[in-house]
């Protein structure tokens, strides 16, 4: 009886250990850089500073979620980066700095790029395989949201619909054009 329960207690250790994952693999801006040399994967960076109150949040609800989890791993390098972080950033040929790193709530040039300095937190940016970024997202994101986010952009599903949204403009363009030409 102690050896059935023992190896039944052994057993569902390591079902959940391999297959449930207890929190996101943040990683450095660093670390990400690098594991794309290896592997290239989307990246999902979580722009937060010390002192946002929505960041917390994300951090105690959303981004304990298991599905969010699961998601976010599976698809995407996870970054979180500090848009107040003091250190230097070197990234595509660029140095990035803060330019007051020891000024109270100054924004790092890197975390201002990345948002098109439209600074607000907490704030995310999708990055494809080639560091293009696909998409910023403002703001503190309940779990359902933030899952269809994560399906669309860790999917591909944002190619179907950039796809339809180029076919729709290019059929507009074409009945104008026809219109013109039947006015002739």
């Amino acid at each position: 009886m102690n050896k059935a329960l023992t190896t039944l207690t052994t057993l569902l250790f390591f079902t959940v250990l391999g297959f449930g994952q207890s929190q996101i693999n943040w990683l450095t801006w660093e670390e990400a850089s690098k594991k794309m040399e290896e592997e290239p994967k989307k990246i999902f960076i979580d722009l937060y500073t010390d002192w946002c109150g929505w960041c917390k949040k994300m951090d105690q609800t959303t981004f304990k979620d298991p599905e969010i989890i699961k998601a976010m791993n599976k698809n995407f390098y996870a970054v979180k980066f500090d848009a107040e972080r003091k250190d230097t950033v070197v990234f595509d040929g660029y140095t990035f700095v803060n330019p007051k790193p020891n000024g109270k709530r100054s924004t790092h040039m890197f975390a201002a790029s990345l948002l098109n300095k439209q600074l607000s937190y907490p704030s995310f940016v999708v990055l494809d395989k080639n560091f293009n970024r696909l998409h910023i997202i403002k703001g503190y994101k309940r779990v359902d949201p933030m899952k269809g986010l994560l399906y669309f952009f860790g999917t591909d599903q944002h190619r179907s619909y950039q796809n339809y949204v180029v076919q729709q403009i290019q059929q507009r363009q074409q009945q104008a054009q026809q219109k013109k030409n039947n006015k002739r």
